[in-house]
């Protein structure tokens, strides 16, 4: 299993700054708001609503709206569950199973709906808190969903107001990413250099800026047009030509100005026959795909029945060992299940790694932050903000931050030994991540291999299909996700050989093939 490659540093994420900055303005007002009522004791119930605005970020600000209210729903729903199982049970067992079925309710719907990070482990892990308040009553639970609500909407009004001054920014970014793409692959095919990966990169975040615009409805002609250039320009590195005078540096120069707010670009005039493909796309790409429903179904059942089993196992072997907060265990198991069992592993060394470090940054923090309320508080919006920064860079390095954030979110509740706080979540992490990899690897996704299978039939189909714009966006989306199904299915331990020969041949195919589809 890889090592070095789960450790590596990526850059720093282009958008870091709007989640980071957005989760702290939601925990910061709830915060404050419940310092200056004396109850800072109600920080889970209120914190639940206000985590939701960490969601979202590259959604058009029409397709934000419903995402964030969806969010919120869900967050609710699942403290609510959990709330009135803590005030009807003392079992731990009974408490950790719904936990655990709540954490794979969480990953399936998240994956489903492709909200994007962070994902579900903020879902469970403050629905897995919840189902282990102690104290809690029936009578109680009201008020404390009424608390989530309140939080909910200060998210929800947090995570729309950028759309004020920028209404178009998320539809910018996902442009301007497609077009720093297409301008790397530019790029190496100008030097000759092996462009495969590139050329995948491309695809994905031209379809990506694709689904965002549409998204966005009606709108955005300038950023379409755009669009449409930078695949003309990939498929011309496909086709192995130049076309439309386009090149890398004019690419990234556009790409500039859209992140910098500027007036969207104009891009110059081309040949007669390229305007021609382009206002041909322009005119139909409306085009949607949608994936089998039952074969998206199933895989859903299974990535909640997987990542449910799992999460039970180390809750109740947490459990049994006598450990103080085995939710903890429940939380780490569910946040380590990835795609393939190489990925999980990944998954596993990094949630560890970067724990073990959060665990001692929260040894030396914590003295600091009995001062009192004020600095309590101040760590914690430190400790969000730097997360999101960090986390872009590698989920262990953001594990540094969120372990001593979600230890120093007890602390609200009230002080508790530091020795037994460090010792349960070492303990819970160790246990959480044994357990989620065990389960990926006893229950893998057999069907890996089938939506190769399937998806290569579908791209060779398409490759018959005549000249027309409506063939042209089924065959890019059908390269990106025949790319991903690949990728998943070669990380499957278990799995058989894939037909690689087949695989690059088709993709080369396709690739040349949307070079004659832009002509």
């Amino acid at each position: 299993m890889p090592v070095r490659a789960a450790l590596r540093l990526a850059p720093l994420g282009d958008i870091w700054h709007k989640p980071a900055l957005s989760g702290v303005a939601a925990l910061a007002v709830v915060l404050l708001a419940l310092l200056l009522a004396g109850r800072l004791d109600l920080t889970l119930y209120a914190s639940a609503g206000a985590m939701c605005a960490l969601y979202g970020h590259g959604l058009p600000y029409a397709a934000r709206a419903k995402a964030l209210g969806w969010v919120v729903a869900g967050m609710l729903a699942g403290t609510t569950v959990a709330l009135v199982t803590a005030a009807l049970t003392e079992s731990v067992a009974v408490r950790v199973a719904v936990a655990a079925v709540l954490a794979g309710v969480h990953k399936a719907a998240c994956d489903a709906s492709r909200i994007g990070p962070p994902g579900n482990v903020v879902l469970t892990f403050v629905a897995a808190s919840a189902a282990f308040v102690p104290g809690e009553r029936l009578a109680e639970v009201p008020l404390h969903v009424g608390l989530g609500v309140l939080g909910g909407v200060v998210a929800w009004v947090v995570g729309m107001a950028p759309g004020v001054v920028r209404p178009d920014g998320p539809e910018r970014i996902a442009v301007a990413r497609a077009l720093e793409a297409t301008a790397r692959l530019a790029s190496g095919a100008a030097r000759g250099d092996d462009v495969r990966q590139a050329r995948h990169a491309a695809a994905t975040a031209v379809n990506a800026a694709w689904v965002t615009l549409l998204r966005a409805g009606d709108r955005r002609e300038g950023l379409r047009r755009l669009l449409v250039r930078a695949e003309s320009a990939a498929a011309a590195c496909a086709g192995g030509r130049a076309r439309g005078g386009v090149d890398a540096g004019m690419l990234a120069g556009w790409a500039h100005e859209l992140r910098k707010g500027r007036p969207v670009p104009e891009p110059p005039a081309c040949d007669a026959r390229t305007e021609a493909a382009e206002q041909a796309e322009l005119s139909g790409i409306a085009a949607e795909r949608a994936e089998p429903v039952e074969a998206a179904g199933a895989r859903w059942w299974r990535v909640a029945a997987t990542v449910a089993a799992g999460a039970a196992l180390a809750g109740w072997v947490s459990m049994a060992l006598g450990v103080g907060r085995p939710y903890w265990a429940v939380v780490t198991a569910a946040a380590v299940f990835a795609a393939n069992t190489t990925m999980s592993w990944s998954r596993a060394l990094q949630r560890v790694i970067g724990n073990l470090l959060g665990v001692a940054l929260f040894t030396a923090l914590v003295p600091l932050t009995r001062w009192g309320a004020v600095a309590l508080i101040v760590a914690v919006l430190v400790m969000q903000f730097v997360t999101e920064a960090a986390i872009t860079r590698n989920y262990w390095l953001g594990s540094v931050f969120v372990a001593p954030m979600a230890m120093l979110m007890t602390e609200f509740a009230g002080a508790e030994p530091v020795s037994a706080l460090v010792a349960d979540r070492w303990l819970d992490t160790c246990l959480g991540a044994a357990a989620g990899l065990l389960a990926c690897v006893l229950l893998p996704d057999r069907r890996a291999a089938a939506r190769v299978r399937d998806g290569l039939e579908r791209l060779e189909r398409l490759l018959e299909e005549p000249l027309t714009g409506a063939a042209r966006d089924r065959l890019r989306a059908a390269l990106v996700e025949l790319r991903e199904a690949a990728d998943i299915a070669a990380g499957e331990w278990w799995s058989a050989a894939l037909p690689q020969e087949r695989i690059a041949a088709a993709e080369r195919a396709g690739h040349h093939r949307l070079a004659e589809l832009t002509a």
